[in-house]
């Protein structure tokens, strides 16, 4: 059953940036391309290192930590399809969005 919490309004993440937020105990990391927003767990699998301050090319973020790069669209990795964070149904309604948590 989905879980849809309130984040922010889109105007607080310009174009091409991150901004982190905190939802029912967890750290989500969103993420405004001209192709869309997208939200991941902020949390690199490798190492627990932050997403939302690593360097994003593209729709690639690169964890600041150990530089293990993730497709933001998919939550994956860009060395395996197999290994990646959680990606989040994010909605825009109105200019506010809302996040399912579960």
């Amino acid at each position: 059953m989905p879980n849809w919490v309130r984040l922010g309004k889109i105007d607080e993440i310009p174009s091409g940036r991150c901004r982190v937020y905190e939802a029912s105990e967890r750290t989500i990391a969103v993420f405004n391309l001209p192709e869309g927003v997208h939200a991941i767990d902020n949390v690199c699998v490798h190492r627990g290192g932050p997403l939302g301050e690593g360097d994003l090319s593209g729709k690639i973020v690169t964890c600041p930590w150990h530089h293990w790069s993730y497709d933001v669209t998919t939550g994956k990795t860009t060395m395996s399809d197999q290994i990646g964070v959680k990606k989040y149904a994010l909605e825009l309604r109105d200019s506010e969005l809302w996040v399912d948590v579960e």
